[in-house]
């Protein structure tokens, strides 16, 4: 992927937001359970950075996904992990749909406040019993007159909180479990609407998640995205985009947890020696950025790939599931060199590795990416005849 100008601009726009606005506060948000999160939208709105890939005509830039990416990428170095995947939850989950197949209508009353940051969305997918297996959601739409009567429950709903509307998957019809599905835009003050408790994460401190709750919640049915039962395959097509930004975002972050202890291991003496010294620690350093490197260079043919309009499925699983396990692998390594003082709960290549143990879980399961990718490589049981 060759990179211009005008992502080199990008880049530094989105650098100058990170260390400006967000990193200097992220302390103070990790502590509190919470960010601002209207604030920073508003502001990520201003500088264009919510709707990069989004249609002009509803206020996007227009471009191509190669600068989402990019912005993905330099949204890594905010020093946490909670925010940016807020952020991701507003670009690359709740609207990609919306953007691409939702009515002008919904767009407007939608997607235009969100790439302005002045609505905050969430995705509403996973349930108690329904987290990888899409499938299996219970969740039900059932058409009264011309409204949706909505009836069930998700978990694990980031930004539900403090968001203004969520992008529903819900069965709409009794048919097979994946053409009975439909994604409906509907506003979170809606009557019959309510949230659970604040959910008590081990990582992901500063993002608010909560379980939601539909209680004969009623909205139009001109707020469905697209075709009533096309939902499942429409929510296929943002996890391609959500897995993109997802192992995008981990490769700053994971260099920045390699800088840091690189820093650490240079001061901290041992034996007479600085702990860098040790061909155990620098040996290991060096293949962990080497690893992560291979990552970039996966995340960017997928990206290529995607923009030339091709079926990246089993590049973004894979890239995914390299993402969660790399970023597993590299936390651990670099908070072991850091001694006792890596146990301590602020300490940064801590909070990377309680952050970082949503990525095999979230977006589906590394078992769920395996999976995939050894269907399309034909290799399931029973599938290779």
């Amino acid at each position: 992927m060759i990179f211009t100008q005008e992502h080199e601009a990008l880049r530094r726009t989105v650098r100058q937001f990170v260390d400006h606005d967000i990193n200097p506060y992220v302390d103070e948000w990790e502590n509190a359970g919470r960010f601002p999160i209207h604030e920073v939208f508003r502001k990520a709105g201003e500088l264009g950075l919510l709707g990069i890939s989004k249609p002009a005509a509803f206020g996007g830039m227009g471009l191509d996904y190669s600068y989402s990416i990019v912005a993905a990428e330099e949204f890594g170095t905010i020093h946490c992990g909670g925010v940016p995947m807020s952020i991701g939850v507003q670009t690359d989950m709740c609207t990609p749909a919306l953007a691409r197949f939702g009515s002008d209508e919904l767009r407007e009353a939608f997607l235009r406040p969100a790439i302005r940051g002045e609505q905050v969305g969430c995705i509403g997918v996973s349930e108690v019993g329904a987290g990888s297996d899409v499938a299996g959601l219970k969740t039900t739409a059932r058409k009264d007159g011309d409204d949706y009567v909505i009836n069930g429950s998700k978990m694990w709903i980031t930004n539900a909180p403090s968001a203004d509307f969520i992008c529903l998957l819900a069965n709409t019809s009794d048919d097979k479990p994946h053409v009975n599905k439909s994604l409906i835009m509907v506003p979170m003050h809606s009557p019959g609407i309510s949230l659970g408790q604040h959910l008590d994460k081990l990582g992901m401190r500063s993002s608010e998640t909560a379980q939601v709750f539909f209680d004969d919640v009623r909205v139009p049915q001109r707020n469905r995205i697209g075709q009533e039962g096309a939902g499942f395959m429409m929510q296929m097509l943002q996890f391609q985009e959500e897995r993109l930004f997802g192992a995008a975002n981990m490769l700053k972050g994971l260099e920045h947890c390699i800088d840091s202890t690189i820093a650490y291991c240079k001061e901290r003496k041992t034996f007479g020696a600085a702990l860098i010294d040790n061909q155990v620690i620098h040996f290991r350093l060096a293949e962990l950025a080497s690893e992560i490197e291979c990552l970039r260079a996966l995340v960017y043919q997928a990206t290529e790939q995607y923009i030339n309009g091709q079926d990246v499925t089993r590049l973004a699983s894979m890239a995914k599931l390299k993402a969660g396990r790399l970023a597993r692998e590299t936390t651990d390594s670099c908070l072991q060199y850091w001694g006792g003082m890596g146990f301590m709960w602020d300490n940064p290549v801590a909070r990377a590795y309680r952050d970082v143990r949503l990525v095999s879980i979230g977006a589906g399961a590394d078992e769920i990416m395996l999976g995939i990718i050894c269907k399309l490589m034909g290799i399931l049981p029973g599938k290779h005849n």
